[in-house]
């Protein structure tokens, strides 16, 4: 059972980041519909705006109640967030609530954080709430799945993109429904370590696909990356408990490369210094992505 400290951090922290990764989902499905599909913008458009009003609430919250370390993380926001949304909304004309990104550059963190008086409750009726929203945003992503493999619409979508965002989903409802039973929502280091290859693994080929053809060099750079999180989930599926120490230092040796190809490659695309079908905010997304992935390695490893 978790304590209350422990089960509100847990809760705020899971939903902000989580949070914000549906809302960009939503975002990044948006721009790729075309007009004659305007029902499933307006759709994404509306579960876009039900997880910012929703993470808005949950800012009120955070405030001194998360950990420092997911703060310093950068997995809620980067330097780059903001300029990035920013340019997504001047190039797309999508509405995006830059009043989250502001919220999310001013959280502290304070060790003697006290819980009000009912924060409990609440935290558990939000938590209910987003389970409610996550369940719609699955049952969307998979009938745009469905109809993108049926060929019944025509999006710039690979259905692996759509795949990839719908198992990040799942990922976070399994989450979300262990905290409501008072549980460890992430106690398999293994497993983590798995999900979170493929998930390195699939940017790297969404990045490679997304670039223009004459930018040779990312391209291979990109491709490089996709066979190294490849041969690290395929090692660490077959790892036993005894091998986390070494496997793990090994996935963060590789994920500090990602990172820093990342944070180069949405400096690049907020410069227009790279030819690409990639939009700066997408290079952010999977930014935070590989932010959020090093932080828990970095908590396996203390662990260790």
């Amino acid at each position: 059972m978790l304590k209350e400290k422990e089960y509100i951090q847990m809760s705020l922290e899971l939903n902000l980041f989580f949070g914000r990764i549906m809302k960009e989902h939503m975002i990044i499905m948006e721009m790729a519909f075309l007009v004659r599909n305007s029902n499933l913008i307006l759709e994404a458009d509306q579960l876009k705006s039900s997880f910012e009003e929703m993470l808005l609430e949950t800012l009120m919250l955070s405030n001194g109640a998360i950990s420092k370390e997911v703060i310093d993380s950068n997995e809620l926001v980067t330097p780059y967030t903001l300029d990035a949304e920013i340019s997504a909304e001047a190039l797309t004309g999508i509405c995006i609530n830059r009043d989250i990104t502001l919220a999310e550059l001013k959280l502290t963190s304070n060790p003697d954080f006290n819980c009000p008086l009912n924060l409990e409750k609440y935290v558990f009726q939000l938590n209910n709430r987003f389970i409610n929203l996550v369940k719609e945003i699955i049952a969307f992503k998979e009938k745009v799945l469905s109809q993108l493999l049926n060929c019944t619409i025509h999006a710039a979508l690979y259905p692996l993109l759509v795949e990839h965002t719908l198992r990040e989903a799942k990922l976070y409802l399994k989450y979300l429904i262990k905290l409501q039973e008072q549980m460890e929502s992430n106690n398999d280091i293994l497993k983590q370590e798995v999900f979170w290859d493929i998930v390195m693994e699939q940017h790297s080929l969404f990045i490679r696909g997304l670039l223009d053809p004459t930018e040779k060099e990312l391209f291979k750079t990109a491709d490089d990356f996709a066979n190294i999180f490849e041969e690290l989930a395929e090692k660490t599926k077959e790892a036993s408990k005894e091998d986390i120490p070494k496997i793990t230092e090994e996935t963060q040796k590789a994920v500090i490369e990602i990172k820093a190809f990342k944070t180069a490659g949405t400096r690049g695309l907020l410069d227009c210094k790279i030819k690409s079908m990639l939009t700066a905010l997408l290079g952010d997304h999977v930014l935070r992505e590989a932010n959020h992935f090093n932080r828990l390695l970095n908590s396996f490893r203390k662990g260790c």
